[in-house]
């Protein structure tokens, strides 16, 4: 089949666009506003862009607020902070709660079930629960115009300053075990897949 995305013209159920980018990791970003309340959500357009310095982004559409920004743009434009918590099969559950649209004075981090703790070098709150946490620094946001207002997609940079790896997850060779911490992605419609030992294999590079 071939369809054109502006004419909508696939003919299907469902816009297949999200389940042809796959799988995409799930930047789940913690961050609080000027007066410390917290904010969780995850995040499928998310993805590392570069090493040095490592630099993450994500992508967050149009908000429901009077302002027309998701709260965790709000809050790392106004403090220059976030934390990706890297999702997990044990935390599925949680990460999904959080994706819940509520006021900016809702605390998503204790209405999931989880357990905020302090970072390193930033401000922001950190998922206890989580393997792994990447402390960053605000970069730069970039505006994807959309077809509409309602379309519109707002790109979020940051610099990666800190990390932290649960000490179980490092092997005795001091690589990440990513099969015992089985990751989570996102695919189209309302399916993930795991990372685990039957969906890893290796290649070296030529």
């Amino acid at each position: 089949m071939f369809y054109e995305p502006k004419k909508k013209n696939h003919g299907l159920p469902k816009n297949p666009f999200n389940s042809l980018i796959i799988p995409r990791p799930i930047g789940w970003i913690s961050s609080a506003d000027e007066s410390g309340i917290h904010n969780l959500a995850p995040y499928s357009f998310f993805n590392a862009v570069s090493y040095s310095p490592p630099t993450v982004m994500f992508s967050g559409g149009v908000g429901s607020a009077s302002d027309g920004m998701k709260d965790s743009v709000r809050n790392i434009e106004a403090t220059g902070e976030f934390v990706c918590n890297l999702a997990t099969w044990d935390t599925r559950e949680q990460m999904n709660k959080s994706s819940q649209n509520l006021p900016p004075e809702s605390d998503e981090i204790v209405l999931s079930g989880l357990t905020p703790i302090p970072s390193q070098i930033i401000s922001a709150p950190r998922i206890k629960e989580a393997p792994v946490h990447l402390e960053c620094r605000y970069l730069k946001s970039v505006d994807i115009p959309g077809w509409s207002e309602a379309d519109a997609y707002r790109v979020i940079f940051g610099e990666v300053v800190g990390i932290h790896i649960k000490d179980e997850f490092i092997t005795e060779e001091g690589l990440v075990d990513v099969i015992k911490m089985l990751t989570i992605g996102r695919l189209g419609y309302n399916d993930y897949t795991r990372v685990d030992s039957k969906t890893i294999f290796s290649m070296n590079r030529p």
